[in-house]
């Protein structure tokens, strides 16, 4: 088993939600140039997270999207244009069948 393979340099850290107004002190290895006046009056390396146990949907339970890139509406985007796409080629397809069945009654 290779020796030295887990960091040792570990110190404590304030990991922020900002968004749903949630911090928690504990250990890490995390870098950051931001630092944070704590509970206890001390100064701490500050980590700013997208998403933690107070704003993840299964922690709350409530269905929340936290989107800070698009990423969803460009999902509902492709969706809706993959299902008018769906909707124009099956259109298209029963015109030509009508169109072959009136040709058949001729």
């Amino acid at each position: 088993m290779k020796s030295n393979l887990h960091p040792t340099d570990y110190r404590p850290v304030v990991f922020s939600d900002d968004v749903a107004g949630f911090a928690f002190l504990t250990q890490s290895t995390a870098q950051t140039n931001d630092t944070i006046v704590w509970e206890d009056g001390n100064t701490y390396p500050l980590v700013k997270v997208h998403i933690s146990s107070a704003s993840h949907p299964f922690f709350t339970g409530e269905e929340k999207i936290i989107d800070t890139e698009g990423r969803v509406d460009r999902f509902k985007n492709r969706a809706a244009a993959a299902e008018a796409r769906k909707a124009e080629l099956t259109n298209k397809a029963k015109k030509v069948a009508a169109n072959k069945a009136k040709k058949a009654d001729k």
